[in-house]
């Protein structure tokens, strides 16, 4: 069947009847924009996502509650949060076979999305919108919440993962990275800091988007403010740390993470500023003191997270990142492993520019 027949055929499941093309450049999912008028259409990668009933319960859930806080606060719910089209069966996604699970979502109209701009004041809405959404499913039954990928940053565990493909060296290159290995492992002391103050109920288990790059939030159009966080898949139980980490790995970054020259890598303070005003704007005071300390330290755990994932996938042959030249898993892992050493330098600072 070929993919313009197979499209056609799932919109039918929608009640939709139109043509499609290619849109975004999502690296999980496939999408595509279908129009007159305009929808979302994606496939859901159940290679990564093995449960999508369970993925799909998480987006409708999420995505309704904040319906109707948005609509309580009187905003515009066309335009606050992603809106499911359901199925003729009354789901929200649609089951082709195993290997093929569909969705649609509403186009949200007058917005625009940003690949990596880092500009403060790009930076600044960016954290105005994850907060705001952290803000309003702060009372979120978190509990009801499927976790789409098991330990997803769960740093000890990503450790013990580093360790076993060291043991094993399956691609033969341990003997030639052990700079790298020295350096991960050393730094391996501090990697439990969240899990830990999470297990012990010091850090709060929060609703957490776990992909939080600037690309993720749709702007308006004119304005240039944040109006709808997308790309709900990762919406999981976690820490609040692990997003506004995340968002800083890449917003404050001066280099793409696999840039090999690391002269041009390093870590941006006035990127961390912007971002974090924004942010905290919204969810200053919903946060602990524990979690207001260590917003310094969690983009330097979500650096260095990414970065031995990074090594570990290089030491096992390249089997998970996909890769486009010789050595570009390593090259990642160096690049962030620069950006983990420069944070460190620099925290004492960061924690300054929030007034810690």
């Amino acid at each position: 069947m070929s993919v313009r027949i197979e499209q056609n055929e799932i919109l039918k499941h929608f009640e939709l009847d139109t043509v499609t093309e290619s849109y975004g450049n999502g690296h999980i999912n496939d999408t595509y924009l279908v129009t007159a008028p305009r929808y979302i259409l994606q496939r859901i990668n159940t290679s990564i996502f093995t449960d999508p009933e369970g993925l799909m319960e998480n987006i409708d859930n999420v995505t309704s509650f904040l319906r109707e806080k948005i609509r309580a606060d009187g905003g515009d719910v066309r335009r606050g949060t992603l809106q499911l089209v359901p199925a003729k069966d009354g789901r929200h996604y649609y089951r082709y076979d195993d290997e093929n699970v569909f969705r649609v979502y509403r186009f949200v109209e007058g917005t625009k999305s940003i690949e990596n701009s880092k500009t403060p004041e790009d930076l600044y809405e960016a954290g105005v919108g994850f907060g705001h959404f952290q803000k309003l499913l702060a009372d979120f039954p978190v509990e009801k919440l499927h976790e789409t990928i098991q330990d997803f940053h769960h740093t000890p565990k990503r450790v013990e993962a580093l360790r076993k493909a060291i043991r094993e060296d399956r691609a033969g290159r341990a003997g030639s990275v052990q700079a790298e290995i020295d350096f991960a492992l050393e730094n391996a002391s501090w990697a439990d800091s969240v899990v830990k103050g999470m297990e012990e109920g010091r850090i709060p288990v929060r609703v957490t988007h776990n992909d939080t790059k600037i690309n993720n939030i749709l702007f308006d159009r004119d304005t240039g403010k944040a109006v709808c966080v997308i790309d709900l898949d990762t919406v999981m139980p976690g820490s609040m740390l692990y997003d506004f980490g995340d968002a800083l790995r890449m917003g404050g970054s001066t280099a793409a993470e696999d840039e090999a020259d690391l002269d041009k890598v390093w870590f941006n303070e006035g990127a961390f500023e912007a971002f974090a005003k924004g942010y905290l704007s919204e969810m200053r005071e919903a946060l602990t003191q524990e979690e207001l300390a260590l917003l310094p330290l969690s983009v330097k755990l979500m650096t260095y997270e990414c970065g031995i994932r990074f090594l570990t996938d290089y030491l096992n042959g390249d089997t998970y990142f996909k890769i486009h030249r010789e050595h570009h898993n390593l090259d990642r892992a160096r690049n962030q492993f620069k950006l983990v050493a420069d944070i460190a330098g620099k925290e004492a600072r960061l924690a300054q520019k929030l007034g810690l």
